[in-house]
C-alpha cells in the first residue's frame, strides 16, 4: 500500500486500469511490426528497425493515416490478427490494466481477403487467452474507416451483425475526419442498426476537425462516447451540453502531439477540458507508434498538465464508469483504486 512518500510514478504504476481507446493495428509493438514486414515483404513497412522508426514520424493526421494504413496490410491471415491481441493484452496487463476496449476495424481484414468467421475466431479465442494467461478483461469495437465510405460502413456493420465475437460491445467510426460529410446518411443508417443490436455508439469525433463533427457524432450517431472530442472547447454550447450530459470523452494527450492535432503538451486542451467540468479519460490511442502507453499517458498528466494522486484516481474511476463492464465489474475495479488511496 502506498505511503505519503509515495513517488507519483510509483503511485501511477500501481494504479489499476481501464483502456478505452487503443486499436489493434495501433498497438503493435515496434518488433512485431518488423515480425510481420520480414513476414509480408512485398508490403510497404520497412524490414529495419532503425528505419521503421523514422516511418513513425508522422509529419500530419493524413500521413499517420497513411502509415496506419501500411502496417494493417500487413495483418493478412487470423494468425497475424491474434498476434496482435495477445501482444497488446501482454503490454497492458504489466501496466496493471484490468480492462481494455480494443478497436477493431475489420473492413481491413475482409479487403485483404479473410473471411468474416476465421477473423472472429482469431479475435474470439485471443480474447479468452488474455483473460485466462494475464487476468485481462478484453472487449471489441468495430470501427469504421471513414474514408471508405458508405462501403466500408456496411461491411462493418454486416460484420459486427452476423459474425460478432463474443465480447463485441461497441461500433465506432475513424479515420480522417474531413472525409465523412458525403457518407453521413450511410454512417447513421450504420450506427442506428448497431445500436438497435445492443452496440454502444463510440464514434471519433473532434480531433481533426471542429465542434460540428462531434455535434453530429451526438445527434446523428447517438455517441454514448467521443473518441478524443478535444476539439469541443471552440463552442461553448457544446461545452455546456458536455458538461451537463457529462458525455465521456476518450482523451489521448501523446497521439494528439504526434498527429500534430496540438503543438506540443504545453498546447494541449486537456487542463482546460478538467477545468470545464467535462468528463475525460486518458487512453494511448496507437501506443507503439507514438513512443507511449497508458502508464506513460498518466505520467504525462503528472508531468505536464501537474496533476496529483486524486485527480489521477478520479481520472482511473471515469474510465471505469465509461466502460461497458458490468455493474460488478465495474464496482471491482473502483475498490482497488480508492483502496490504493
Amino acid at each position: 500500500m502506498p505511503t505519503d512518500n509515495t513517488s507519483i510514478a510509483a503511485f501511477i504504476d500501481a494504479l489499476p486500469k481501464v483502456e478505452l481507446h487503443v486499436h489493434l493495428v495501433g498497438s503493435a509493438s515496434v518488433p512485431t511490426v518488423l515480425e510481420l514486414a520480414r513476414r509480408h515483404p512485398d508490403g510497404p513497412v520497412p524490414v529495419d528497425e532503425r528505419e521503421l522508426r523514422a516511418f513513425y514520424e508522422f509529419r500530419d493526421f493524413p500521413h499517420f493515416a497513411e502509415v496506419y494504413e501500411s502496417v494493417s496490410s500487413l495483418v493478412r491471415t487470423p494468425e497475424d490478427v491474434g498476434t496482435l491481441v495477445s501482444g497488446i493484452a501482454r503490454d497492458l496487463a504489466a501496466q496493471n490494466v484490468r480492462y481494455v476496449e480494443l478497436t477493431v476495424t475489420p473492413y481491413t481484414h475482409q479487403r485483404a481477403g479473410m473471411p468474416m468467421p476465421a477473423v472472429t475466431e482469431a479475435l474470439d479465442l485471443a480474447a479468452r487467452e488474455a483473460r485466462d494467461g494475464f487476468g485481462l478483461g478484453l472487449s471489441y469495437i468495430f470501427d469504421i474507416p471513414g474514408e471508405f465510405g458508405a462501403e466500408g460502413a456496411r461491411g462493418t456493420l454486416d460484420h459486427a451483425l452476423r459474425h460478432p465475437p463474443e465480447t463485441l460491445v461497441g461500433f465506432g467510426i475513424g479515420g480522417v475526419e474531413q472525409s465523412r460529410a458525403p457518407f453521413r446518411d450511410a454512417f447513421r443508417d450504420a450506427f442506428a442498426a448497431a445500436r438497435a443490436a445492443g452496440l454502444r455508439s463510440v464514434p471519433h469525433a473532434g480531433e481533426m476537425t471542429g465542434p460540428e463533427t462531434i455535434w453530429e457524432a451526438v445527434e446523428g450517431l447517438g455517441a454514448e462516447r467521443i473518441g478524443h472530442g478535444t476539439n469541443c472547447l471552440r463552442d461553448p454550447r457544446l461545452v455546456a451540453h458536455l458538461r451537463e450530459t457529462q458525455l465521456p470523452l476518450e482523451v489521448c494527450p501523446t497521439s494528439n502531439v504526434c498527429t500534430g492535432q496540438v503543438a506540443d503538451l504545453a498546447a494541449h486542451p486537456l487542463p482546460r477540458m478538467l477545468e470545464e467540468g467535462l468528463f475525460v479519460t486518458l487512453n494511448s490511442d496507437d501506443p507503439p507508434m507514438f513512443n507511449t502507453t497508458l502508464t506513460g499517458e498518466y505520467r504525462v498528466a503528472a508531468e505536464a498538465f501537474g496533476l496529483g494522486r486524486a485527480e489521477l484516481a478520479s481520472l482511473a474511476r471515469n474510465a471505469v464508469t465509461a466502460s461497458s463492464l458490468d455493474e460488478e465489474g465495474r464496482k471491482a475495479i473502483i475498490a482497488e483504486i480508492d483502496a490504493l488511496g
